[in-house]
């Protein structure tokens, strides 16, 4: 039988392939800003991008020209339309979670076991002896990372992103305060913090081990996020900071229905 381990290795090089193909593709023409010819476009343009740059537009024909409110009601349905594989991700990784509980202590047996032994045949026999016990507990690791509805909304976004930054009629237009072709002072920090407040949602019942893992790369995104748009149309930080709002909705919202409940003590009899 194939180990899990090799198997993890043949999906996450076919990940790493599908998403280099998406940014390579998508980055042909739509990288650069200028406008997609859709009689050379390639695949991910064409269908993608120039398809997301149409329903801004006809959005925004409905909302009487406003292009700001369009990107706003756009990326709403977009996020709503992921929600449910979203969902169904968060509720993959809380039960992924909750199995680990249960598989820790015979895991840190295994691997106290063989703690110090690097020879090929004891790194055998402790891969063996984990598939075992995931055997055990009809636990599939693989299976668990919920990798197909990153998969799916990738590309959308992408897509979506792109389709931002080509559509010329948004340049020409205003919303609150901004130029929506134009970087913004203030929206490069609203992105950011948003962002940053969907990190500390995100970390909401993790326990303090976890938290201090995953410290450093939840501010690597806010960071990016804000420097990137000092530098960009302020479109994009609207766009960034309306998906950040709804990301937060959603992570309260999976929490509230798939993380564990804390156990509550029965009181004691004399009581």
């Amino acid at each position: 039988m194939e180990s899990v381990f090799t198997f993890f290795k043949k999906y996450r090089v076919i990940g790493i392939a599908l998403v280099a193909i998406i940014l390579l593709s998508g980055c042909q023409a739509a990288a650069s800003g200028q406008p997609i010819d859709p009689e050379t476009a390639g695949f991910f343009d064409k269908y993608f991008v120039l398809t997301f740059s149409k329903i801004i537009k006809g959005v925004a024909s409905f909302l009487g020209g406003s292009y700001g409110v369009s990107i706003v009601v756009v990326t709403l349905i977009v996020r709503l339309a992921l929600m449910p594989l979203m969902l169904k991700q968060s509720k993959k990784s809380y039960e992924m979670r909750d199995k680990m509980a249960v598989l820790k202590p015979e895991m840190d047996a295994i691997q106290a076991k063989y703690k110090g032994k690097k020879d090929t045949d004891s790194q055998r026999k402790m891969q063996q002896e984990t598939m075992e016990l995931y055997q055990k507990h009809h636990f599939n690791p693989i299976a668990s990372m919920g990798c197909l509805p990153m998969i799916i909304q990738f590309p959308i976004l992408i897509g979506f992103y792109y389709a931002i930054r080509t559509t010329q009629e948004i340049a020409q237009h205003s919303f609150l305060w901004f130029n929506l072709g134009q970087p913004d002072l203030v929206m490069p920090f609203v992105a950011a913090a948003i962002y940053f407040m969907q990190f500390k949602v995100s970390q909401l019942g993790m326990e303090p081990s976890q938290k201090k893992q995953m410290a450093i790369m939840g501010l690597i995104s806010p960071i990016m996020i804000g420097f990137v748009s000092f530098n960009a149309p302020a479109a994009l930080p609207l766009y960034w900071a309306v998906g950040g709002l709804f990301l937060i909705i959603q992570q309260l919202i999976s929490k509230k229905l798939y993380m564990p409940k804390p156990s509550v003590a029965p009181a004691s009899a004399g009581q």
